[in-house]
């Protein structure tokens, strides 16, 4: 039909929902039977007209429309851009040529027998087949009775006998009208009762593009009426500019295809999508319902495509892209937005832990094993959630949402993550920071201070810990609490710490020559150390200054080896065979360090500040830096106090056999050349223990 052919919603509305539901759903479900009722009726008087008529007059020219009919319900005409994804037939037009010409029972009878038709080929169900048949025959009575109120009353024993006239046609239009306008009324109607939403807002919804193809198909009804009335045998030659229209629209729909969907898995692309997410979302804003969408990429997948080669890498896609399409729900769209990265968005969800049940059902989905040319390939997936309202009410920016969501969901190694403020990078004033901080790497603002590390029982310099700062135009010293943790999520920290390392070993190399030989210490995060040519870098900034590898200390904290133990070990191995010592830094807050500690190439480890800030106050501290003395010096580790501020700490420390000390007590960080001036006082050419003046 041209117009609205089927109801929106895609599946039953259920039984088992809060009263207002349970009611409207009763409704529907009356709605539903009436027409079912409705369209019986039709039938059997129609059938009863006719078979009461003696003589049906022309009845070869009303055979071969009636066959049109049928055939028109059976190649509807799907036009690109097209709101009605079952496309527009031109079976009304035959139909009306039939009401017109013959009058309303065979008109009923073609009419009804062909939506029965077009709709058990379309494969609907049975309660979508009896409201589509029985609500297009009401729309047609009705049009029937406004051509009966003008004394236009054909029949199949009488047709009309003269040639249509002009006067006819306002007659013809208001039947038309009236044809549209309940067609419109009725879907809106089941609509409204099944979902809940207004109904001037369902029976306006595409309005537009349902009148223009309505009234086109309809308008050629006269002309179809004059060609029986003058030359019958003609009618077949109004199928050539039909098969030309519908040979044009298919030619447009396939080009349109082509551009909204993936070539390699047929899947729709990202811009389809976004077409996809913009219906979904203003549904979503009328309804208050939620709706969700998953972004997700296969993890290491350009290392099976190196490996293994393209033709591989592309069959594992098609393989995870069909494993996709079957875990969703028919009103669910799946789409490929380039590379290893799929979508998937859902219309309708109850809640934000409904949408992380979807996620991980996919994600199960798609890691089972990959079996591929002889081999078995295991891959994880990283899925990222984010929800239209909750998260934002504009639909293209869900999606950047989502890849935060995606992006947390790969760092922490989780699988799926739902849309986490606070750890998005992309939010108007950290964007604007990162900005900054990004020119602020390439202008040179980013410098270093040094904080000594000394030895106990006397206080000698042996090392000192390079600390950033951001040197700002404006604001002056910002602190690396202010940015550091926007840069290691923004992908800047490889550059970061190339200059940390670059400065500090420059630095380092200064005080070489001038006969202070201390080993400095740079920390270090998991983007460096998942940068397979990080020891390269150390080993060629370490001979561009001139020093040995005993001059550089690389810090890690905790959370770096629970990011993935296996490949930071062997990142650290790497590093340990250059002759870099390793630090395990902050020592003590997380959980991992028992575990990895024997198996990690470091020399020493640090005990974070905050217990020994309180240990000469807090018994419970105390314990727990003496366990961890202890613990170093039975693996044969050294241990470095970090924050030691008081005098009574500094003896506390050294009464637990403490290895070295730094903090506040000894010195605060310090420029380069202060710290120059500072290094001359306390570390004398001569190997001479000079005790720090405040600790004698």
């Amino acid at each position: 039909m041209a117009g609205p052919a089927t109801i929106v919603p895609a599946r039953v509305p259920p039984r088992n929902t809060p009263v207002a539901g349970a009611v409207r759903g009763w409704w529907f479900w009356g709605w539903i039977s009436f027409n079912g009722v409705f369209a019986l009726c039709v039938f059997g008087f129609a059938i009863g007209e006719l078979a009461a008529t003696h003589s049906i007059k022309r009845g070869a020219p009303l055979a071969l429309i009636a066959g049109l009919v049928l055939l028109a319900e059976l190649r509807p005409v799907v036009t690109a851009g097209s709101y009605d994804p079952q496309g527009v037939t031109v079976s009304t037009a035959f139909v009306f040529a039939i009401l017109f010409y013959w009058g309303p029972w065979p008109a009923l009878l073609v009419h009804g027998a062909g939506v029965l038709l077009g709709e058990i080929a379309k494969r609907k169900q049975l309660w979508r087949i009896v409201f589509n048949t029985g609500q297009y025959l009401v729309c047609l009575c009705l049009a029937a009775g406004v051509l009966w109120l003008a004394n236009l009353r054909p029949s199949a024993g009488r047709p009309a006998e003269e040639m249509m006239s002009i006067n006819e046609l306002p007659f013809l239009a208001m039947a038309w009208v009236v044809y549209f306008v309940a067609n419109l009324a009725m879907v809106a109607t089941a609509t409204t009762l099944y979902e809940g939403t207004r109904w001037w807002d369902d029976f306006t919804d595409e309005i537009g593009y349902y009148a223009v193809t309505t009234f086109a198909v309809l308008a050629l009804s006269p002309l179809i009426v004059v060609v029986t009335d003058a030359s019958w045998p003609l009618i077949p030659l109004l199928l050539l500019p039909l098969f030309l229209v519908y040979k044009t629209a298919t030619i447009s729909r396939e080009k349109e295809q082509a551009a909204l969907h993936d070539a390699l898995t047929g899947l729709p692309n990202r811009k389809r999508l976004v077409e996809q997410m913009t219906t979904a979302g203003e549904v979503s804003t009328r309804t208050g319902r939620p709706m969700a969408l998953c972004l997700l990429d296969l993890d290491r997948f350009k290392e099976i495509n190196d490996t293994l080669g393209h033709h591989t890498g592309d069959r594992l896609l098609e393989i995870a892209a069909n494993r996709l399409a079957r875990a969703v729900r028919p009103e669910d769209t799946v789409a490929r937005l380039g590379g290893d990265e799929f979508a998937v968005l859902l219309p309708e969800v109850s809640d934000a832990d409904a949408a992380l049940d979807a996620a991980e059902r996919i994600r199960a989905v798609l890691t089972e094993p990959y079996h591929l040319d002889g081999m078995t390939l295991q891959v994880e997936t990283s899925i990222g959630v984010a929800l239209h309202p909750q998260h934002t009410d504009n639909v293209p920016r869900l999606l950047q949402l989502a890849d935060v969501a995606m992006y947390q969901a790969k760092e922490d190694r989780t699988g799926v993550e739902i849309y986490r403020p606070e750890r998005d990078i992309h939010t108007p004033d950290r964007l604007d920071l990162l900005g900054s901080v990004r020119r602020a790497i390439e202008n040179g603002e980013l410098i270093m201070h040094f904080q000594p590390t000394v030895s106990f029982p006397g206080g000698r310099p042996v090392g000192v810990e390079a600390l950033v700062r951001w040197d700002h135009p404006e604001r002056g010293l910002v602190y690396p609490d202010a940015f550091l943790d926007l840069v290691e999520q923004s992908g800047l920290m490889r550059h970061l710490t190339h200059i940390a390392l670059a400065k500090s070993l420059a630095q380092v190399a200064e005080w070489w020559r001038s006969g202070i030989e201390l080993t400095v210490s740079v920390n270090v995060s998991v983007r460096d150390l998942t940068d397979t040519s990080f020891a390269t870098v150390v080993a060629d900034l370490l001979r561009a200054n001139d020093l040995p590898a005993r001059a550089l200390k690389l810090e890690i904290t905790e959370h770096v080896l629970m990011a993935d133990p296996g490949r930071m070990t062997a990142a650290l191995d790497s590093l340990d065979r250059l002759g870099v010592d390793l630090s395990l830094d902050d020592f003590g807050t997380g959980y991992s360090s028992l575990v990895h500690l024997r198996r990690l190439p470091v020399s020493e480890i640090k005990v974070d500040r905050s217990f020994v800030q309180r240990m000469t106050s807090d018994a419970d501290d105390a314990v727990i830096v003496r366990s961890i003395v202890d613990l170093a010096h039975s693996l044969g580790l050294r241990v470095v106090a970090e924050g030691v501020e008081t005098v009574d700490t500094w003896r506390a420390l050294q009464a637990l056999g403490c290895d070295l000390a730094q903090g506040y007590l000894i010195s605060r960080p310090l420029p380069g050349d202060e710290l120059t001036r500072w290094l001359e006082q306390h570390f004398p050419v001569e190997p001479d223990v000079v005790p720090l003046a405040s600790l004698a």
